[in-house]
This record gives structure tokens, sequence and C-alpha cells, in this order.
């Protein structure tokens, strides 16, 4: 087992650019926080594409939010520099590195989309991505969600998950297996 500073736990926000026919997934707010759910870093982000849906009724965003927010690139050295050396906590990762412009070693990620015994207690057969949502009700009999995606909640409920089974997730790794399904093939460049 790591000591707790050593893990981060990762939520975004999006918003989308492109058009009608293809959006296309842009961030609009962070979160980290540590190994007790405490936020560590928390800040919206100016959009670098116009923004063609806000999300709204999901995200709460409005463009007041994003219009005077840091710039992506501030955002994403102070978040890379924040997970430098750190194992990252998070719900479907590939989607928040991929969104963040960002690579982490696979290694130190705890994704739990992709832990196997979730899927297994849920007796999930298909490859399709479980909602963070739903392995909170039905692992730990919790609601999130209620006031749309919020990502410091994302972020700690997936902690909450990861915490739940650390023990058997670490004992595994430790042992050189992993435990968990692999990513859509088409974000590995999202692991080194």
């Amino acid at each position: 087992m790591f000591p707790s500073t050593k893990y981060v736990a990762v939520g975004v926000q999006v918003v989308y650019y492109g058009n009608v026919t293809a959006k296309y997934s842009m961030a609009a707010r962070v979160t980290l926080v540590d190994y007790r759910g405490n936020v560590i870093y928390d800040s919206y982000v100016r959009p670098t594409q116009l923004v063609c849906d806000y999300r709204t009724e999901v995200t709460g965003l409005l463009p007041s939010h994003l219009a005077y927010a840091p710039e992506f690139q501030t955002v994403q050295l102070q978040v890379a520099m924040l997970l430098r050396d750190k194992i990252i906590v998070g719900h479907a990762l590939w989607q928040f590195l991929s969104v963040m412009g960002l690579s982490h070693p696979a290694i130190d990620t705890r994704d739990t989309a992709l832990f196997l015994p979730f899927r297994k207690s849920l007796k999930s057969k298909s490859s399709a991505l479980i909602p963070l949502a739903t392995l909170m009700h039905r692992l730990m009999n919790r609601q999130i969600g209620a006031c749309g995606e919020v990502a410091v909640e994302e972020a700690r409920a997936a902690l909450d998950l990861y915490r739940s089974c650390e023990q058997t997730w670490e004992g595994v790794v430790k042992t050189g297996a992993w435990p968990c399904a692999l990513p859509p093939a088409y974000h590995g460049n999202c692991f080194t």
C-alpha cells in the first residue's frame, strides 16, 4: 500500500465545441481531491474553441463561468504538476486525460470504470462503460448526480469506490497482475 499522499482523485466537467452533427468535448472545470476528499485544485477553464453547447442543464455551467477563467494551458500545466508522481483515481480516466491533453503512467492509474471486480459484481458481460452513478448506487447504495454533473462529487465518488477495495486492488497490482480491463484502444496515447 502507498501512503495516502500518493493519491489524487480527478473530476472534469466538459462543454462541447463543433456543430450539430459533430460535437467534441472540451474541459470546462477541473477538480482534484486528495485521499480524504479535500479539494486541492478546482478551476474553471477558458474555452479554446467556440462553445456550441455548455450543457447547462447537466453541468450548471454558463458562459459567464468560463469567460474570464484561466487559460487552458495554465490549468493543464497546474494539473500536470499536481499529478506528477501520483496515483490518479477516477472514473473513465481516459476521458479526463484526453480533454486535458495529458498522459499518465498506466501503472499509476486506478480507474473505477475498468476495475474487473466491480464489473463482475454487477454481472456486466458487456464492454460498455458502466456509469459512475450506477456503480455508486449498486455498490455503495449512494446516489450521485442529483444536481447534474459535478466534478468534485465525481472525484470523491470514484475515490470512495477505490478506497472500498483498496487492499484488494493494491494486492493484485503488487503481484504484477492488473485488475482492470483495457481502456478504449483509441485512447492509448493517454497512458505511458
